[in-house]
């Protein structure tokens, strides 16, 4: 088994400028010095109800999971695996407690990016604030995806779809969240699993 080298600070800088804007070598260094990193275990709270979401978060490898209580039950509303980008949007831009929870189902090295460090950047590096820009906009395009799919579609054409756009969360995450992120009981989605299979 090869093994890789451990990723640096640098490296996360690089991936979020190719990902997100091109950058000077200046700005890298600015978005370096304001990335935080993290690491979790697995089942690990990396924000819990009541607390406020400072930071924007980017996950270097690992699957989280988002979720918020209703009636007594878990309502998983995101699942976010290696290379992507979660946050508790309104707790984040309006500075109070989420009634968001985010965990960590695989053990995971997290980048944060804190909110206030990353405006005051924005303002004076026009690349940083076209990688916010561009962020924030990537976290509304999956939240009306996600609205989307459960508002239009059948129980198998969800399925389907989370297949095709996060095949690794649907590989590695409990089917007890997927279920529960497709807004769906998990004797339905082994119905819908069954049946994609069969096709």
């Amino acid at each position: 088994m090869i093994k890789l080298p451990p990723v640096t600070t640098r490296d996360v800088a690089r991936e979020l400028a190719r990902k997100y804007s091109t950058m000077t070598h200046e700005e890298l260094d600015v978005l370096e010095n304001i990335l935080e990193p993290m690491k979790y275990a697995k089942g690990d709270m990396i924000l819990r109800e009541g607390e406020i979401c400072e930071h924007i978060y980017y996950i270097e490898r690992g699957l989280v999971r988002q979720y918020y209580h209703k009636h007594g039950k878990q309502i998983t509303e995101h699942l976010g695996e290696d290379h992507t980008i979660f946050m508790c949007i309104e707790s984040l831009f309006r500075e109070e407690p989420t009634h968001i929870q985010v965990e960590a189902l695989e053990p995971s090295i997290i980048y944060g990016l804190p909110k206030r460090k990353l405006e005051e950047a924005a303002i004076r590096n026009v690349n940083i604030q076209m990688l916010y820009r561009k962020i924030l906009e990537e976290s509304l395009i999956i939240s009306q995806v996600h609205a989307d799919l459960v508002r239009f579609e059948t129980a198998q054409a969800r399925y389907k779809m989370m297949c095709k756009l996060w095949p690794q969360v649907v590989l590695r995450a409990p089917l007890v969240y997927i279920a529960s992120y497709l807004q769906m009981t998990p004797e339905t989605l082994s119905r819908v699993r069954a049946s994609t299979l069969i096709d």
